[in-house]
């Protein structure tokens, strides 16, 4: 953290085009001011010999009209300066302000699980939220839940299924539905919030490992605890990824017969009558303890403190001289000794820098592991180490009872057992194989710096000698440990990674070789296609390999590490060079499977922000048949889709395969674009019926990112509907996200929830953090936070579309009326001689825009909703409109001057041909003028706004009558019998009726809701209205009875009383604010009944009925779509239980098979890919298993 510098800083797209507008406004108020110069300038040069007008200085120079037109031009800077809109950057704050606690406020945003809600770490670009465009996602924890569950294993070239635990996982989500649906019950809900959670780090009761007990199988999420200590994990001491689902696993009965076989009598000391243990036996046991070592868990029990780093050489012993410390610090050196020489009891050869390398191995070790804070257990220096358990706790030497099965050790008092250990991982990943390789009793016991202890089955506690780790990072894209074995006394090398890794780096076989090779070549082919099936079935996996080096060969390699630990120049390279170093010829153990479920809401999210027009990338680590059954699960894929996919090892490969593929796409598809127009092709995929989907891996990706390629895989994926980056590094996925934003020019929103996803996150125009199960480092980094990914979507199409759509109109709104109100003083100075006089007092001046039209648009930027959020997300395709900045073009800024050149024009000169002829005073000239401005500048703010609504005395009276049905009394809105309903918005559309609702009509909790929202929100917007209107008044009968010389000659003493009495003056009011709004209520109006936009036809939406509303939006869709069910998550939580039936599972990996088709050109080759779905574990009534994406 400490070397995050934070994300960068980040201006909407709003605000610069608000900017751009802004400067304009400058532009104008040049022109306004040298017009009034060349002006002045002209009218003194008419009248340069009358005194009146030309009146010389005290020693009787006469100014020059020229000159007197320069300083005119500075005067009319002074008077005309509030064209611009300095106040509307402080409304735009306020504005924010507003949206985020409102955002922060929604309900539907809040997770029970993790008590979590939305964050809004970025005050200033929530209105960005509605004009993505681009949407970059990772999987791992953002599409899926980051819990990883142990599903299959091959282990010696042997797959072992694991039907049992499937059927214990099938149970548990089984379990899951059925609490959900107890929850969504309504009578049940207190007594639901009255149970207690269960806690994270669970206890779960096992029983012998050759015994399949019931506890496995219905170890669900009810946690049944007949086990000891179910009930003694206090709450607060919690874990991640320990939940039930991940930690109780249940053995294959395959491999369980063969662990039967393992026995202390195999490990004996040979001689030559005695046999080899069973080549297989072997693979099996290194496969568990590599799965149990390899990683950095730390170890705890959930009722006792983490303990720190002792050393039993160290403590008890009375120091009484420096040559005792001495000693022991050189026992100490011997003992940590990361030589095989010196761990061996040998002498250490000459030239390995022993003393100073072991120091040097301890501190990386403590450095690179993570070295939890526990005290050393009581070992023995012997290498079996098999009268010795390791334990969290110091404890002296386990006792065998003869009651307890052959291999295990009975915990002495005070020692945890297995079932009660806590592991604490720092990925999901290392947890779930640890878990594994507890339920065949490989139990990891305890870590230190110094080393790991096993608790391997009829083995006893094996204790190993931790030499090195060589830490996970994504560049190898694995991690080793070196350790000493305890039965070999071996330096064995265990090793975990990505296959693509991890195949590369076996020994190489010759066909001719010995058997032994030819074994090993056998197990690679049968655990390849292992490792295919299990990413076919969505599953992340991982292979495991090892190596056992001579103490010789160590000391070689720890010599060199040491060098490159130590070298200052180039440091990171050689530390990589002395990684492969170690990590080559290695003999391949295995492979594992892990299944990560997606979460739910997540294909349902993906296609209503599929259809609102956002293409999605996926961008993630995991191979390649694993990234594509997650999209399919996730509908980011169809199985109509025809996908490309781009898999080449050069950059002349990469290219020669795009433009096959670009030229294909081109031919079935005219209206894709073209090299000259690369930005509109967002917009032309949207509209072509062909959907492509392109699948590239990273090595493709990282020769499409060099400058030569990059336009052509702009267009290429330009063309496609989804994008799945198969392998990325974290820099891969950064260099993508700033690639698509700085040469398309386009709105792009990243989204992830782990460390990985920090650096586009940043990139990004809008970062989004999942706080998941990886840590906070996402969530710091982010813009904002979310819980799951089905949040997005109202985020976005919800919130997203308000808050562009109210700050667009606000800040239109700020330039509008500024630019009427301050015409009114420039169309006054054509007939004062471009003096620089205002028909205006300069009190009135300045809290015109101060005070009295200052809250009427800051409440409309907070509380406007031009369609409602249920409809917002049943018509995703509303949100296009934002993406397109259709609120805000240049064309509307424009329009909008125009017609407040025009309204200042009628507001002027009504009142000026009015009082033609009289003999008004200056301010009694001005007051009808400012009178009629604020009506006309408020009432355009009403006829703008699109959630007014006027009630009836009818409608009024149902505020205090109760309210049928399943909605609270107090809403008041829910039936409305024989009312009626007048909308000003209906009259704006052009539908000039009264709605009358006739017959008493029930409404679902959250049309009551979004009824009383409106109702709430209109009384605001009549009382700010009203306030600025009496405040108005107000001030001017005070300052017009109270001011009587405040501007000699002229004051604007009672005036206003003067004219509250006339008549005349009623008249010119409410002729001039109908004739200058008259254009722009014409408009309205025929724009809502002629050719009303999308928005226009969503809001007649929100006023139908049920039946009414559902066949409205069947033929908003389509005959091709209207049998397709709105998006399930449109309504609130208290609403949703009513619409949806019993909730089922996950949404399963079912993939439709397409034919496969390969269109080749030179050495490159295009495939059209599709999965077919594997029939082996569906059930036979038809019900998809659980997705393991």
């Amino acid at each position: 953290m400490l070397n995050n510098s934070g994300p960068r800083y980040k201006r909407s797209k709003l605000e610069r085009r608000a900017n751009t507008d802004v400067l304009w406004c400058v532009l104008l108020l040049v022109v306004m001011c040298l017009t009034g110069a060349l002006g002045h300038g002209i009218w003194l040069s008419r009248y340069e010999n009358i005194m009146f007008f030309n009146i010389p200085e005290p020693d009787g120079h006469v100014i020059s009209p020229v000159l007197a037109g320069f300083y005119m031009f500075w005067t009319m800077i002074i008077l005309l300066q509030v064209l611009i809109p300095i106040s509307l950057y402080v409304s735009i704050e306020i504005v924010k302000l507003g949206q985020i606690y409102f955002i922060q406020s929604d309900v539907d945003f809040y997770n029970e699980k993790m008590d979590s809600t939305v964050q809004c770490r970025a005050l200033n670009i929530t209105e960005d939220l509605g004009q993505i465009q681009y949407l970059f996602s990772d999987k791992t924890g953002t599409l899926t839940e980051n819990k990883m569950v142990f599903r299959r294993c091959s282990v010696a070239g042997f797959d072992y299924c694991h039907e049992e635990n499937a059927k214990r996982l099938e149970s548990y989500q089984e379990a899951v539905s059925e609490d959900e649906d107890s929850i969504d019950t309504p009578s049940d809900s207190l007594s639901n919030m009255a149970k207690p959670r269960a806690p994270s780090c669970r206890t779960v009761h096992n029983g012998p490992l050759g015994s399949k007990s019931s506890n496995h199988l219905a170890g669900n999420c009810l946690a049944l605890g007949s086990g000891e200590g179910a009930s003694e994990v206090p709450h607060s001491r919690q874990a991640a990824f320990s939940s039930p689902i991940e930690t109780d696993v249940v053995p294959d009965t395959r491999l369980l017969d063969k662990f039967s076989q393992i026995t202390p009598q195999l490990f004996t000391a040979l001689d030559e009558t005695t046999p080899d243990p069973p080549l297989e036996t072997l693979y099996i046991i290194d496969f568990f303890i590599a799965l149990a070592i390899c990683n950095t868990v730390v170890v705890s029990a959930p009722n006792q403190p983490r303990q720190k780093i002792g050393l039993s050489s160290l403590s008890g012993m009375p120091i009484k001289s420096l040559e005792e410390i001495k000693n022991l610090f050189q026992r100490w050196s011997v003992r940590r000794s990361s030589s095989p020489s010196l761990a061996s009891g040998k002498e250490p050869s000459p030239g390995v820098p022993n003393a100073f390398v072991s120091r040097l191995s301890l501190f990386s070790r403590m450095k690179l592991a993570s070295p939890v804070e526990e005290e050393a257990p009581h070992t023995s220096e012997s290498p079996q180490g098999s009268g010795n358990s390791s334990c969290p706790t110091e404890t002296e030497q386990q006792n065998r009872d003869p009651g307890l099965p052959e291999g295990e050790v009975a915990p002495s008092p005070g020692q945890p057992s297995a079932s009660t250990l806590c592991y604490e991982a720092e990925s999901p990943d290392e947890a779930a194989l640890v878990y594994a390789a507890r339920a065949y009793q490989c139990t990891l016991r305890s870590r230190t710096p110094e080393q790991v202890v096993v608790d391997f089955g009829a083995l006893g506690p094996l204790t190993f000698q931790l030499l090195h780790i060589l830490p996970f990072d994504s560049v190898r894209k694995r991690m080793s440990v070196v350790v000493r074995h305890p039965l070999s006394n071996q330096v064995v090398v265990y090793t975990k990674g990505a296959d693509s890794a991890i195949m590369e780096l076996l020994s190489v076989a010759s066909p001719d070789g010995a058997s032994l090779e030819k074994q090993q070549m056998i197990i690679r082919e049968k655990t390849q296609k292992h490792l295919d099936d299990y990413a076919r079935r969505g599953l992340r996996t991982l292979c495991i390999a090892k190596k056992v080096m001579s103490d010789t060969e160590y000391a070689e390699w720890l010599r060199n590490h040491f060098l490159a630990e130590t070298s200052i120049d180039h440091r990171e390279e050689l530390l990589l060079e002395s990684a492969m170093r170690l990590e080559n010829k290695l003999t391949l153990l295995g492979a594992t499977g892990i299944e990560d479920r997606l979460q739910e809401g997540v294909p349902e999210s993906i296609e209503a922000l599929q259809k609102a027009g956002i293409k999605i990338w996926m961008l993630t680590g995991d191979k390649q048949e694993t990234a594509i059954n997650v999209a399919y699960a996730c509908k980011l894929l169809e199985p109509g889709d025809k996908l490309f996919i781009l898999n080449t090892q050069s950059k002349d490969a990469c290219e020669t395969l795009m433009s096959t593929i670009l030229k294909e796409l081109q031919e079935k598809n005219p209206t894709s674009p073209e090299r000259a127009s690369l930005r509109e092709g967002l917009q032309h995929t949207q509209d072509c019926g062909l959907r492509a989907g392109l699948i590239i891996t990273g090595k493709a990706l990282q020769c499409t990112l060099q400058e030569g390629l990059q336009r052509q895989f702009l267009e290429l994926t330009a063309c496609c509907q989804a994008v799945v980056c198969c392998r990325a590094t974290p820099l891969q996925k950064s260099e993508v996200v700033k690639l698509v934003r700085s040469h398309l020019r386009v709105m792009t929103l990243a989204i992830g929830d782990g460390a990985n996803d920090v650096s586009m996150i940043q990139v990004a125009d809008i970062g989004i953090g999942i706080s998941g199960q990886e840590g906070m480092q996402a969530v710091m980094a982010s813009d904002f936070a979310i819980a799951q990914f089905k949040h997005l979507g109202r985020l976005l199409l919800v919130h997203g579309h308000w808050c562009y759509t109210r700050l667009s109109n606000m800040i239109l709104y700020f330039f509008y009326k500024n630019v009427a109100y301050v015409n009114l003083l420039f169309w006054y100075q054509f007939f004062c001689g471009f003096s620089g006089t205002s028909m205006t007092d300069y009190w009135v001046l300045i809290l015109f825009n101060l005070l009295f039209t200052s809250a009427p648009p800051v409440i409309y930027g907070v509380l406007e909703k031009d369609v409602s959020a249920e409809t917002l997300l049943q018509l995703p395709e509303l949100y296009k409109g934002g993406q397109k900045s259709e609120a805000y073009l240049p064309l509307t800024f424009w329009i909008t001057l125009l017609d407040a050149f025009y309204q200042s024009l009628v507001c002027f000169f009504v009142p000026y041909y009015t009082y033609q002829g009289s003999d008004i005073d200056i301010f009694a000239f001005g007051n009808p003028l400012n009178t009629a401005a604020l009506f006309i500048i408020i009432l355009h703010l009403v006829i703008e706004s699109k959630s007014l609504v006027l009630l009836s005395p009818a409608q009024r009276a149902l505020n205090t009558t109760s309210c049928e049905g399943d909605a609270p009394s107090w809403l008041g809105l829910c039936e409305f019998p024989s009312v009626t309903k007048i909308r000003l918005s209906t009259l704006m559309t052009g539908c000039m009726a009264v709605l009358n609702f006739k017959g008493a009509r029930k409404c679902s909790p959250s049309r009551c809701l979004q009824w009383n929202e409106i109702r709430i929100s209109t009384r605001i917007h009549v009382l700010v209205i009203a306030g600025s209107v009496v405040s108005y008044f107000f001030f001017a009968l005070v300052f017009g009875s109270m001011c009587v010389t405040c501007n000699p000659p002229s004051n604007p003493y009672w005036i206003m009383q003067e004219h509250i009495l006339d008549p005349v003056f009623y008249l010119v009011c409410v002729l001039t604010t109908c004739i200058a709004l008259l254009p722009r209520f014409t408009y309205r109006a025929l724009e809502g009944s002629l050719f009303p936009s999308p928005v226009r036809r969503a809001q007649h939406l929100d006023r139908l009925t049920a039946e009414e509303r559902t066949d409205a939006l069947k033929k908003w869709r389509g005959a091709g779509t209207a049998g397709r069910a709105p998006w399930k998550y449109a309504e609130r939580p208290a609403a949703e239980s009513e619409r949806r039936g019993p909730s089922g599972p996950p949404t399963a990996l079912t993939v439709a098979s397409a034919p496969s088709r390969a269109v080749e050109q030179g050495s490159a080759s295009v495939r059209e890919t599709a999965l077919d779905s594997d029939c082996s574990e569906t059930k036979a009534s038809g019900t998809a298993r659980p997705s393991e994406g």
